[in-house]
């Protein structure tokens, strides 16, 4: 029986590796996986689980751009080393509204939120963002086309849009990614930000789950979060590099479309 567990764990890693850098709701995804294929764990472990399997998906960030992330790096000039300090302080300045916002409200998100309509609410409205937003920017010109460039009030604002995601459904990437888009910079760029963006954040969450769950972990629920990480890690890899080729020649206008189908799914399933 613990292997069918396994193969649960490894499907929710896939979706997470999957569906956390893409623009249609890590979180959401996989509360409607839990709907229809649930882990046979406490309610205390599987909330911990969907969100400390999120240190998987935000290590394959860490390690594809870990040079560039790395303001000690020998083969960088003192320019750049100073380029990636800036770097860090832009994605420091974007996290403070969500470490913010998101610890007062984080308990009360999780009581009245984690549900499948609301996910499926979320799914299509910001798929009809999406659609809206690339219309709207269709014959805009980006301010901000490197990351380098990036100033800290437009990071502040991406931040702030980060608060968004705290609804389920609603992706915390595509949040911050529309935030960036209406605020001048590239599809790329508020990409790539986007991806660093989530490292102090989703590490953070990891740690304030791990903290309330405590480390008492049975065998077999250390196997399963193993696993899930595991796997989320190296689908992610592969879902980053697609991504980022992606975006640098096509707009977003196909994940709102399929935020807006599969929404519209969940609504169908629920009512019949």
């Amino acid at each position: 029986m613990f292997t069918i567990e396994i193969i649960k764990a490894i499907v929710l890693g896939v979706v997470e590796g999957l569906t956390e850098w893409l623009p249609v709701s890590s979180t959401g995804h996989m509360i409607l996986v839990d709907e229809f294929m649930r882990l046979n764990v406490s309610k205390e472990f599987m909330d911990m689980f969907l969100v400390v399997i999120q240190l998987g998906a935000i290590l394959a960030v860490v390690v594809l751009n870990f040079d560039r992330l790395n303001p000690f790096s020998r083969r960088k000039t003192y320019l750049k080393k100073r380029q990636t300090i800036s770097l860090w302080g832009k994605v420091i300045v974007g996290c403070i509204p969500a470490a913010v916002i998101g610890l007062a409200l984080n308990d009360f998100m999780e009581e009245h939120f984690m549900n499948a309509y609301v996910v499926a609410a979320m799914l299509i409205l910001y798929g009809v963002l999406f659609i809206v937003v690339e219309n709207y920017n269709k014959h805009r010109r980006p301010t901000i086309t490197d990351v380098d460039n990036l100033d800290y009030k437009t990071a502040l604002i991406i931040g702030f849009f980060q608060v968004l995601s705290l609804v389920p459904g609603t992706s915390r990437s595509g949040s911050t990614i529309l935030g960036g888009i209406l605020f001048g910079t590239s599809r790329i760029v508020a990409t790539e930000y986007t991806f660093f963006l989530a490292i102090p954040v989703m590490f953070g969450a990891s740690a304030l789950k791990l903290f309330k769950f405590g480390l008492a972990f049975s065998f077999e629920e250390t196997v399963l979060l193993l696993v899930g990480m595991v796997v989320a890690f190296i689908v992610s890899i592969i879902s980053i590099k697609f991504l980022l080729r992606y975006v640098r020649t096509n707009d977003f206008k196909a994940f709102g479309w399929y935020r807006i189908i599969v929404g519209i799914l969940v609504l169908i399933f629920i009512y019949i």
